[in-house]
């Protein structure tokens, strides 16, 4: 029996057609008349030696050869179809399409644009701000920035700056609560999104690092940590602020991180795009951009005595 393979029309056939499990609505999909699909089909189970459909009255159904081809067609569709988007797009040397959370999106990203505008009039970026794994070999991302700890398997993968939480707040509450342990009378503001750390990089920890015995009271929750900023910005309370969101607002004054104590995590924000891509110009520049930037504000690192849960 040859492996050589069938005309391509033929293959794309059966797979739309196993997927509808109709040939009209296959037809359909392909833009031609049932006939001309029903023929595809004919010569392709001709090819093959064997029929791939059961016919019935009024539906259709697949033979187990057929069950057999269905998934391997369908995800060879897939790949090629992507690989293909993948080509074409790396022909346009001026659009970057990036994808953040929007938290890092709208306190990282945003008040930063002027500047990579600014140096690089050439490149137009396009935002996707969300949370949703994307796949960078099949949709039309370039650039992904992703908290957490990975695995990025069969991605470059730029670990950025490593990641650190404080209490931040405004400098007037920093005058009502000068010491850690006036802390627990403070109103806390707590991020639901740093759950998933481990070790927990929490309020309780926190205080255990700074050697405060007592439990802390969370005056408000918040699921996003951006709002949370927000939060401790309009003087709601004192929240756990993570280095890539408060540093700029340290840097400035805006807020304030009294205590010098500062809990690390392993989670970092990756900078992540398709192997083989990570030199391509456009990429390349973004990437060392992105790093340039993270490297202005080291001071509010250094005035901070930084360790981890476990000390």
């Amino acid at each position: 029996m040859s492996d050589r393979l069938p005309p391509l029309t033929a293959l794309r056939a059966f797979d739309a057609a196993a997927r509808h499990m109709s040939f009209q609505k296959a037809a359909a999909e392909l833009n031609v008349t049932p006939a001309a699909l029903s023929f595809q089909i004919k010569s392709l189970e001709e090819h093959f030696g064997a029929p791939l459909f059961h016919r019935l009255n009024r539906a259709v159904e697949l033979t187990e050869a057929g069950r057999l081809l269905a998934p391997g067609a369908a995800d060879g569709f897939e790949m090629l179809t992507g690989a293909w988007r993948n080509a074409r797009r790396s022909l346009d040397s001026n659009t970057l399409t990036v994808t953040a959370g929007p938290a890092f999106t709208s306190k990282w990203l945003a008040p930063r644009l002027y500047a990579f505008a600014h140096d690089h009039p050439e490149i137009e970026l396009r935002f996707a701000a969300g949370l949703k794994m994307v796949d960078l070999n099949r949709d039309e991302v370039d650039v992904a920035i992703r908290f957490g700890y990975g695995p990025d398997d069969g991605l470059y993968s730029h670990p950025l700056a490593n990641e650190w939480l404080t209490p931040v707040m405004l400098p007037s509450l920093a005058e009502k609560y000068p010491e850690p342990k006036d802390l627990l009378s403070a109103p806390l503001i707590h991020n639901t999104s740093d759950d998933f750390l481990n070790p927990p990089c929490d309020w309780p920890a926190w205080l255990r690092a700074a050697g405060v015995q007592g439990t802390p009271r969370i005056a408000s929750v918040f699921s996003q940590p951006d709002h949370a900023l927000d939060a401790a910005m309009a003087g709601v309370g004192v929240v756990l602020g993570r280095r890539a969101f408060v540093v700029k607002y340290l840097a400035e004054g805006r807020l304030v991180a009294p205590y010098g104590l500062a809990l690390s995590t392993q989670a970092r924000f990756r900078f992540l795009c398709r192997q083989g891509q990570e030199n391509r110009p456009a990429i390349a520049a973004f990437r060392d951009w992105v790093i340039a930037e993270i490297a202005k504000n080291t001071h509010v690192t250094e005035s901070l005595k930084i360790v981890s849960v476990e000390d």
